[in-house]
């Protein structure tokens, strides 16, 4: 670890990627927005299996929202570099607000 990042994190442009399964959250929890990415589907190319399909969510953080509440945005792209370009856009516009 550097002295300028101290997460343990990957990160994409900056901010943290954390994976728990099919479920990647992108950004910082103590930032007024995160996106959750979810794959809901994943094809074999050669021997690698990749995302197929995945839902983008730009989601408030604060927890006293209710779940419904929470999500802002929502979309479903095809591949998990377009999704990862349309979350790195959410995110950055919300937290420019």
């Amino acid at each position: 670890m550097n002295a300028k990042n101290d997460s343990a994190f990957p990160t994409y442009k900056g901010k943290p990627l954390v994976r728990c399964g099919d479920v990647i959250y992108y950004g910082s929890m103590k930032d007024k927005y995160v996106v959750k990415l979810e794959i809901k589907s994943k094809k074999k190319v050669q021997d690698l299996e990749v995302a197929d399909r995945v839902t983008i969510q730009l989601m408030y953080t604060d927890a006293n929202n209710r779940s419904r509440k929470q999500i802002v945005k929502s979309s479903e792209k095809n591949g998990l570099y377009l999704a990862m370009d349309i979350a790195d856009a959410w995110l950055s516009r919300a937290l420019a607000e």
